[in-house]
């Protein structure tokens, strides 16, 4: 796995060693990019991203590469925390970054950070973990007015994020299907 565009393109991302973590392909991150640009612009400058469920990082990092003021990762899976700590250190990131170990179905109040206007879900897939994260971070205060959340899932499994999200996209790439909302202006 490679940092498809940006200030670290073609950077070798540290990659998973069991099958308990499932990162995001190249070609799904580089057509999900291409879409978020048309929302942050092709440099994502001032953008603060919360990466939940962040498995090596490479959502996050790609966010970081293309101009992306921070990010915070949250996970809990021990290889998980491994990979991340290697990928943030390995991409020289450590100041622009947060690494938290949370169950991302279980955030609490934000705190210390502010609340991220770029959201990435990852869970495992056709558990349900994706919107009961999405509806705790949002209740918790970790998500913007009016940002875009990124919620990736087995295709063909229910999606329903909080009341007052708007649906802004869906695409379906093999068996992934991601998920394009809006958070609520207020």
């Amino acid at each position: 796995m490679r940092i498809v565009a940006g200030k670290f393109k073609s950077k070798t991302i540290a990659s998973p060693q069991s099958d308990d973590i499932r990162p995001t392909s190249d070609r799904v991150r580089e057509s999900l990019f291409n879409i978020l640009a048309n929302h942050f612009g092709p440099v994502m400058t001032g953008t603060r991203v919360l990466d939940l469920f962040a498995g090596t990082g490479a959502l996050g990092l790609e966010a970081l590469s293309r101009g992306a003021e921070h990010a915070t990762f949250v996970d809990t899976g021990v290889e998980a925390r491994a990979l991340l700590r290697e990928n943030i250190q390995e991409f020289g990131v450590a100041g622009q970054s947060r690494m938290l170990r949370r169950d991302a179905t279980d955030l609490g109040q934000i705190q210390r950070i502010l609340p991220c206007n770029l959201v990435f879900l990852d869970p495992p897939y056709a558990k349900g973990l994706g919107d009961k994260a999405l509806a705790v971070a949002y209740e918790g205060g970790w998500i913007a007015p009016e940002a875009i959340v990124v919620l990736e899932e087995q295709k063909g499994v229910e999606v329903k994020a909080p009341d007052g999200f708007e649906v802004l996209d869906e695409r379906t790439y093999g068996d992934t299907m991601i998920h394009l909302f809006k958070a609520p202006a207020v």
